[in-house]
């Protein structure tokens, strides 16, 4: 499962960052990393970005990076 599929509210523990490049290494950087857990926190208006709990702040992606996301549902 990606993150983009979970719902406001869910949390989830990340198992892999599938992204390369500037975007992965981005996501690295701001605490993305194998087994965080992260908690939707709401979805904007249009879709898109996602707000997420992570590590205690909140954090903005969009859906094309959270598909480059895996997570396990906690």
């Amino acid at each position: 499962m990606t993150l983009d599929e979970l719902r406001v509210g869910q949390e989830a523990r990340i198992v892999d960052i599938t992204l390369s490049g500037a975007i992965g290494q981005r996501l690295l950087d701001m605490g993305f990393v194998e087994g965080t857990c992260v908690k939707i926190v709401r979805n904007a208006p249009l879709i898109d970005p996602i707000d997420l709990l992570v590590r205690g702040y909140h954090v903005s992606i969009r859906h094309a990076e959270a598909k480059g996301v895996e997570v396990e549902p906690l």
